[in-house]
């Protein structure tokens, strides 16, 4: 009988590593994925590690239509050449079911039958320790496959399934960068086009000939308590003469001169208020918070405040990226109810941070707490 290599995915734990390692955080929609080369790259390596030809590679992802029947995307995953779809289902608040129990059940029923001789596990949750040890009394072997974060360790294993595993092998960085990309476009990527004008350019272009300056003043740009000088008190300027007195106009001819006030036409200098109507804010901005920062966590110390934080600061820098400020008063108006992606996603990013700790609800619940802070803290541009 010809042996086979198997590789077993486990989408969620594969799409939030890498998620991570691009964007900050385990966010799947802020990223795009080219499944084709992934899943190519992810045979290869088993291949080569193994010296074995592949047998199947077993797809495991909630489907994303009700009743856990695949989307568009899924189907065109399972028409791919030796993938099995296995799909479990969404529940109403967004959680998955039924996915690790099929993969549990496939590692030792497979195992069972010796249909694989080597089986390479993407995934890095603690719950399929037991279905690992169960495949490798039938003689097969486990190797983990898992994703290398920024520092080139595994990200997001559970310490049991490690130690449980016949080995380790990393998806390294060249095959993330290569198959996977943020949904949000680099500011220095756009055509010059779409980067739309400033006020101050926008105002510059509709103001009146002979007119040098048409914005208004910038009162948020001076310090409180200090007044802008008069030019006149300095000696800066002279002082301007007494406008004459206006001649008088007959009544009849003042009702029919409409006035500046009233007409509707902006006054000379002044840019049209349409002008100002344009300048909606088309972007989220989360002030002091990189994506990409580190959140180390002390052996010694372990589920901090300041790990707390930095989990969630990186979050919402993250969820900005791809968010528009719709979303986000969407997203405050619901307050303090997380979406279940989003809360999901804080979990999960935690763990994988503190995984040799345990994290209870008092720290989770100063996760989402903290959350909310720099919800508030978030401005338009």
């Amino acid at each position: 009988m010809r042996s086979y290599c198997a590789v077993h995915v486990d989408v969620g734990y594969l799409l939030a590593s890498a998620a991570t390692y691009v964007t900050g955080s385990s966010l799947r929609r802020g990223v795009v994925v080219d499944y084709p080369t992934l899943i190519a790259r992810l045979v290869e390596q088993a291949e080569t590690d193994s010296g074995l030809p592949l047998l199947r590679v077993n797809w495991y992802d909630s489907g994303a239509r009700p009743g856990g029947m695949p989307d568009y995307q899924q189907e065109e995953i399972g028409l791919l050449p030796r993938v099995k779809l296995r799909l479990g289902r969404l529940s109403y608040s967004g959680d998955q079911k039924g996915v690790d129990i099929r993969i549990g059940l496939d590692l030792a029923i497979q195992g069972r039958n010796r249909v694989a001789d080597a089986v390479y596990l993407v995934s890095g949750d603690d719950d399929l320790t037991e279905a690992v040890e169960e495949a490798q009394s039938h003689g097969v072997q486990v190797v983990l496959l898992a994703v290398a974060d920024r520092a080139g360790r595994p990200h997001g294993v559970s310490k049991h399934l490690r130690r449980a595993v016949d080995g380790l092998l990393l998806v390294g960085p060249e095959t993330i960068e290569a198959t996977v990309r943020s949904v949000a476009i680099p500011e220095e990527l756009l055509p010059e086009g779409a980067k739309g004008e400033t006020l101050e350019e926008e105002c510059a272009a509709v103001a009146p000939e002979g007119v040098d300056e048409v914005m208004p003043a910038a009162v948020d740009d001076e310090e409180p308590g200090e007044p802008a000088a008069d030019p006149v008190e300095t000696g800066t300027a002279p002082p301007s003469p007494a406008p004459p007195s206006p001649a008088p106009v007959p009544v009849a001819a003042a009702e029919a001169t409409p006035s500046p006030a009233t007409d509707g036409a902006p006054r000379p200098g002044l840019p049209s208020p349409a002008v100002f109507a344009r300048r909606r804010a088309t972007a989220l901005v989360l002030p002091g918070a990189d994506m990409h920062m580190e959140v180390a966590v002390d052996p010694e110390l372990g589920v901090t405040e300041e790990v707390v934080d930095g989990v969630a600061k990186r979050l919402v820098a993250s969820w900005c990226a791809t968010s528009t400020p719709e979303q986000l008063a969407e997203l405050r108006r619901a307050a303090p109810t997380l979406p279940a992606e989003l809360d999901r996603a804080l979990l999960v990013d935690l763990a994988s941070r503190t995984q040799d700790h345990h994290v209870d609800d008092e720290a989770r619940q100063h996760l989402r707490d903290r959350f909310w802070v720099h919800v508030g803290r978030v401005r338009m541009e």
